[in-house]
C-alpha cells in the first residue's frame, strides 16, 4: 500500500482507518470517501481501490486534499454537498464516511450512500452520537481516562479548519435508523466516542 504521508497525524478519527481499510472488498474498482476533509483516508484508499473519489463541502479542505494528492492520478476530489452533488450513477464498490453524517440529515445521507453503492459493494460509516441513557453516560465517564491518556501518548492532532458540529441523534436512534435503512447492517460502539456501521449491499 502507498504511504499517504511521510508523517501522518493521529486522532480519534484516524484510529478507525485500519478497520475501514480492512472492509474494502477485494478487486475494488471505485471507492468514495464522503466528508473526506484533507484527504488522508482517501490517499490511504488508493492502496486498496483502482480509483478513489473524495467529496467535501469545505473549499479549504478540498484545496488541501488536492495539494496533497497532486501526484496521484487515480485520486479525485469533488467540492460540494454530498446530498446534492452530481456523482456517477454507475456508483461505487466501496463507500466510507468518517464523522460526517451528523453534519447532514441522517436518513437522507444513508439513503444516498445506499443508492450509490453497487450490488455487492460495502459501506462503512463511522459517526458521532450523543449519550441519552444512564448506561451510555456511565460508559463515557469510564472511558474518559483511557481516551485522555491515548490522545496524549499518540500526540493527537489533525488539520486546522475542519468543520465541527455536535451530534443531535442518540446512539439508540442511530442504531434503529440504520437497521431500518440498511437491513442486516452491523452496528458497533467504540471506546473513543464513535460508532460504526458496516453493510454489504445485496447482490453478486
Amino acid at each position: 500500500m502507498d504511504e499517504p504521508d511521510p508523517k501522518p497525524y493521529w486522532n480519534t478519527n484516524v484510529a478507525r482507518h485500519p478497520g475501514i481499510l480492512r472492509a474494502v472488498p477485494e478487486g475494488c474498482g471505485d471507492a468514495l470517501d464522503v466528508g473526506c476533509g484533507d484527504g488522508l483516508l482517501a490517499r490511504k484508499l488508493t492502496g486498496r481501490a483502482q480509483r478513489v473519489t473524495g467529496i467535501d463541502r469545505s473549499p479549504e479542505m478540498i484545496a488541501r486534499a488536492r495539494e496533497h494528492a497532486a501526484d496521484r492520478p487515480q485520486l479525485d476530489f469533488v467540492e460540494g454537498d454530498f446530498l446534492a452533488a452530481e456523482l456517477p450513477v454507475t456508483g461505487y464498490d466501496f463507500i466510507c464516511s468518517v464523522t460526517t453524517v451528523h453534519h447532514m440529515e441522517f436518513d437522507e445521507a444513508l439513503l444516498r450512500m445506499r443508492e450509490l453503492l453497487r450490488p455487492g459493494g460495502v459501506l462503512v460509516v463511522v459517526g458521532l452520537a450523543r449519550e441519552t441513557s444512564p448506561g451510555e453516560w456511565a460508559a463515557l465517564i469510564a472511558a474518559a481516562p483511557v481516551v485522555r491518556i491515548t490522545k496524549v501518548l499518540r500526540r493527537a492532532g489533525g488539520p486546522e479548519g475542519m468543520p465541527v458540529a455536535d451530534p443531535e441523534m442518540g446512539y439508540g436512534q442511530v442504531r434503529a435508523a440504520a437497521r431500518r435503512l440498511l437491513p442486516g447492517v452491523r452496528y458497533r460502539r467504540h471506546v473513543l466516542r464513535r460508532y460504526s456501521l458496516t453493510w454489504r449491499k445485496p447482490g453478486p
